[in-house]
């Protein structure tokens, strides 16, 4: 299996915890690792929780995946402290993270997952 982790970020607890539910139907055997909501379980996101979700998957590089501007925000932050490759995904959270998901699951290499991916870009 690759070393090519995936991990999600949103605003809201249930919506990170059903995503990465579904993933896991299709994609038993990728690291899959994600926050959604704050600390105090309102809706948010925070540094801290985004670095504790990429400590803890075992991948050194990581596909990753969020809802809206702040989660991508604590992402960049986060990605300038670890030494793990962190490769933010501009694409809608759902959609990009299963597709990305299951071409894992499937042993697809990283460049032919990006190209996939690269259609789903949201541009803005």
């Amino acid at each position: 299996m690759t070393d090519l982790g995936i991990i999600i970020i949103s605003h809201s607890k249930g919506i990170a915890s059903g995503i990465r539910d579904l993933l896991a139907e299709v994609a038993q055997d990728v690291a899959i690792t994600s926050v959604g909501g704050t600390e105090d379980g309102g809706i948010g996101t925070s540094f801290d929780q985004v670095q504790t979700i990429v400590d803890e998957n075992p991948k050194k590089d990581l596909l990753a995946f969020f809802d809206l501007g702040s989660a991508r925000m604590n992402l960049e932050m986060v990605a300038d402290f670890t030494d793990k490759g962190i490769t933010i995904m501009q694409v809608p959270i759902v959609e990009g993270a299963y597709t990305a998901a299951a071409l894992l699951q499937a042993g697809v290499n990283k460049e032919a997952i990006l190209q996939q991916l690269s259609e789903l870009e949201i541009k803005k």
